[in-house]
Order: C-alpha cells, then sequence, then structure tokens
C-alpha cells in the first residue's frame, strides 16, 4: 500500500520536519481498520500529528488544531470558517470532545506519494499558520503568544 511505503520514508526524506511516523492496526475507533500517523515539528504549535484512516472509497485524514475554544467561540469559529475558504480539500471542524480539527477526504483512486505530501504539507502550513490566532481568539485569558527572542545587541 501507497501509506505503508511512504509512512516508511517519511522520517528520513524530510530533513527533520517529521519526527515519527507510522501504522497503527485497528486504529479507527469505529470500523477497526488501520490508520497511519505522520507526526511533525511545529514553528507555532509544538507537535501537529495527521491521522489516515482507510474508509470504504476514501481515505479521511484529520489533524488537531486545538481543544474546543472556552472564550469568544463565535469569533475563534468565524475566524476559522473564513479560513476554510482558503484551503483545498479539508477544512476547520468540530470534532470529538468538542476540539477543532483540520479534516479532508480523498478518493482511494487519488492517492499518491504526491497527493499524501500535498495533504501533510497544507496541514502543517495551516496549523501552524492558524494555531496562534485561534488560540488567541478561543483562550484569552490564557494562552499569551511567546516573545520572539531578541537578537544580542554589540556594546560600544
Amino acid at each position: 500500500m501507497v501509506l505503508d511505503e511512504w509512512t516508511d520514508r517519511a522520517v528520513d526524506s524530510t530533513g527533520g520536519l517529521v519526527s515519527a511516523a507510522g501504522r497503527q492496526d485497528g486504529g479507527d475507533a469505529v470500523t477497526g481498520a488501520p490508520c497511519w500517523f505522520v507526526r511533525m515539528r511545529g514553528d507555532e504549535k509544538d507537535v501537529i500529528t495527521v491521522w489516515f484512516t482507510l474508509r470504504q472509497r476514501t481515505l479521511f485524514h484529520e489533524a488537531q488544531l486545538m481543544p474546543a475554544p472556552e472564550e469568544d467561540i463565535r469569533g475563534t469559529w468565524e475566524y476559522l470558517l473564513r479560513r476554510n475558504a482558503e484551503l483545498l480539500g479539508m477544512g476547520f471542524a468540530l470534532g470529538r470532545e468538542e476540539a477543532v480539527y483540520l479534516v479532508g477526504r480523498v478518493p482511494i483512486e487519488r492517492v499518491d506519494e504526491a497527493e499524501l505530501d500535498r495533504i501533510v504539507g497544507t496541514t502543517w502550513a495551516s496549523i501552524d499558520e492558524c494555531f496562534p490566532t485561534a488560540m488567541a481568539l478561543g483562550f484569552a485569558t490564557r494562552f499569551r503568544r511567546r516573545p520572539a527572542p531578541r537578537p544580542d545587541r554589540a556594546r560600544c
């Protein structure tokens, strides 16, 4: 299967972006179907994990953006729904435990290495880009963006 071969090479072929990848047999709680995962380091979000689940005619993919927003819920969802308009083949959705996920489906016949690369790359970029704003809206009193490190200044 394309996913097995692709995940076997993912860690070595990404220059350190992918920290782990593999297959989990019986991983889907509903169907018992195998699941594959790709775990990456983000710039804004520490870890981004994309899960792939084989369905009857599609490959379903999902990655958690954040827990359920606690503050400015309407503003958080408005921001994410507006971002959906920019995404191809995936969108932000309400998932398990009311958490926010980036989800999508691809017809089985379209699954190849290039499509897997597109899904993982788009997921990584979208989550890493949206995470700070979504967290600042949904957890305004608890989430504070870390200040950028200041460059050392030479003293005269």
